[in-house]
């Protein structure tokens, strides 16, 4: 059976909104389409009249995974911005190299003590129901964000102390402390935009969301699928050229490429032990860098794993080359750290931290006490063993007995990272876009993904590199060198992760479909085509 794809089920900080889309739920269809709109839906995947608006045509078909909820405040996975992603429009957006540029800001401004910053609105923009997105729009988004019960996204927002409005498209963000990672952190979900019309019924967002971004939502059915068609009114709209666009989740790895050859999808996330076969099938193939990085999560305060020898030997006990061929025949890179090889937080300091050295491994073993040998249990989705097995057996070679424990997908992630019950267990991440917020959640004491959490407390070097980067503005040439010296700081005094290698964003896709951009962080649709 093919390996599928790693999809991570990492979650924003603060307390966790389950899945609304289960999979007993009907179908969702949006019961007041935009009068604008030129196409019907039927609720089927792919099915409705075809839009032809301003110059767009045809149906991209996407095989990708569904939000855990259409609403930005609510999303509970990381994973989730690049779905969301086709509904709303950020204040700013992340190109290709994710480096923070214009979006619904066309500008913006720090103060000279880099405790406020102004941005400028385009003019003219409205939300799909036809409300105004101007200046008191976002701070009401943004205010939602911070106060609403149920918000994932309100830890990340708490720098903002108060929003002001200078004019209709004219915003001054004051802040609690100094942060030039503002503009990236408004580029992901922090930053997307919900119609206030919409807040009036707030429990409706995730299944009925209303945005300003490429598309519109106008159906969806839980767990299988979700039709869009072109919103005109988006910013960049002059670049949208898909008129329809569905996103199909498939769960079953051997159902992609059949999906590919039937037409079901013509774009598809595929496994790298899947590219032969669908380049021989006649699909073209992208290999597109990302931020997602499979990991290993470790409990430093829980024995045995708070002996520090002791998790350096499982680090030097496993071959991540092997890891790597065998779970994504080869695509990506072997990595001992969050971000990969090009991107500004990639600290050349770390590019081999830990080789595989299978005779260091059992000489700090011996020298934490366990020369005859250890039981540990390693943690997996019940999805797929395939990694664990593979780590269980390499452990097994220096004197680790691991056992595999299996936790289901619903609730892995309570355990994990709310409950932090889990001391050791395969996970990884899909990145944030700003880099210092991923070493936030990564690292610090407050951090979702730190499974540590409040058993300890933020070793002092790894705030004070977090904080140094967030006074460096992103313009600097300073800037590179406090980021990656925050990265090599808290992978190094802070080891609850065990970096294994970088996840390519692999798509498969018809010769019909041109122009897919190599988004680092968000994939975007600007300048795709459908032919016919």
């Amino acid at each position: 059976m093919a390996v599928r794809p790693f999809r991570p089920r990492d979650r924003f900080r603060s307390r966790l909104t389950y899945r609304i889309a289960a999979a007993a739920v009907a179908a969702v269809t949006i019961s007041a389409l935009a009068a604008c709109s030129s196409a019907t839906s039927s609720g089927s995947a792919g099915a409705g009249t075809v839009a032809t608006t301003a110059g767009a045509s045809g149906t991209l078909n996407w095989e990708w995974e569904l939000p855990t909820s259409w609403d930005p405040v609510t999303s509970s996975a990381g994973w989730d911005m690049h779905a969301l992603g086709l509904v709303y429009a950020s204040i700013t957006t992340l190109d290709t190299s994710g480096t923070v540029v214009p979006g619904l800001a066309t500008s913006w401004k720090y103060a000279s003590d880099g405790k406020s910053v102004t941005f400028t609105l385009r003019p003219g923009l409205k939300f799909s129901d036809g409300t105004a997105l101007d200046a008191t729009a976002v701070k009401e988004n943004i205010v939602r964000g911070q106060t609403q019960g149920n918000s994932t996204i309100a830890s990340e927002l708490s720098v903002i102390k108060s929003v002001i409005v200078n004019s209709p498209t004219s915003f001054t963000l004051d802040l609690t402390q100094v942060d030039y990672q503002v503009p990236d952190l408004l580029a992901g979900k922090d930053g997307m935009m919900v119609s206030p019309a919409a807040f009036k019924n707030a429990k409706s967002i995730p299944t009925q969301p209303v945005g300003a971004g490429p598309f519109k939502l106008t159906s969806y059915v839980p767990d299988s699928h979700a039709n869009l068609v072109r919103n005109p009114g988006y910013w960049d709209a002059s670049q949208i050229h898909i008129a329809n666009f569905t996103v199909q989740d498939i769960t079953q790895p051997e159902q992609i490429l059949s999906a590919l050859e039937s037409g079901q999808v013509n774009v598809a996330y595929i496994a790298g032990d899947q590219v032969a076969a669908a380049k021989a099938a006649g699909f073209k193939i992208d290999v597109i860098p990302s931020e997602v990085v499979d990991e290993l999560d470790i409990q430093t305060t829980t024995a045995p794993f708070s002996n520090p020898d002791v998790v350096k030997a499982i680090n030097y006990a496993i071959n991540r080359q092997a890891i790597l061929q065998v779970q994504a025949s080869g695509y990506g890179a072997i990595s001992y750290q969050p971000f990969p090889v090009g991107f500004v937080g990639y600290s050349s300091k770390l590019a081999n931290l830990y080789p595989y050295n299978p005779t260091k491994a059992k000489q700090l073993l011996a020298a934490a006490g366990y020369s005859k040998g250890l039981k540990i249990t390693l943690t997996a989705p019940s999805i797929d063993d395939s990694i664990a097995e593979q780590i269980q057996g390499q452990l097994a070679q220096v004197g680790i007995t691991a056992t595999i424990g299996n936790v289901s997908v619903d609730t892995e992630t309570q355990y994990l990272y709310l409950d932090k019950t889990i001391p050791f267990a395969v996970d990884g991440t899909a990145g944030r876009m700003s880099p210092v917020e991923m070493l936030d959640v990564l690292y610090s004491q407050q951090g979702l993904m730190n499974v540590d959490g409040k058993a300890t407390t933020t070793p002092a070097p790894v705030t004070a590199a977090l904080s140094s980067a967030l006074t460096v503005p992103l313009t600097s040439p300073d800037y590179p060198t406090a980021l990656q010296n925050a990265v090599a700081t808290a992978v190094q005094d802070e080891p609850t992760h065990i970096w294994l290698y970088t996840n390519p964003r692999i798509f498969a896709y018809s010769p019909s479909v041109a122009g897919i951009p190599s988004d680092l962080v968000q994939q975007r649709w600007e300048g795709v085509t459908v032919g016919s």
